[in-house]
């Protein structure tokens, strides 16, 4: 995998539909730290200011689910409570 394929672009929510003059961002995808080498059931990360963007690492051709960082916290601090 290349560097480019590691990461996650985003347009920027100013660009319009008609292609004038666009940013896109990047983000890097961090996979789980309980994955393991085999390639069992993996997600990625990638976090933003505004939101944190999650996909399957098999699967990394689908569309990320987007949530806000305080749901993603809420999600985590559930997950590591059990």
């Amino acid at each position: 995998m290349n560097n480019t394929e590691s990461l996650a672009w985003f347009k920027s929510s100013y660009s319009g539909a008609e292609g004038g003059d666009c940013i896109e961002v990047a983000s890097a995808w961090f996979k789980s730290s309980y994955s393991g080498g085999d390639g069992g059931q993996c997600i990625e990360v990638a976090t933003g200011d505004d939101a944190v963007h999650v996909r399957d690492s098999k699967d990394v051709a689908r569309p990320a689910l987007r949530v806000s960082p305080q749901a993603w916290a809420g999600f985590v601090g559930l997950a590591s409570a059990e």
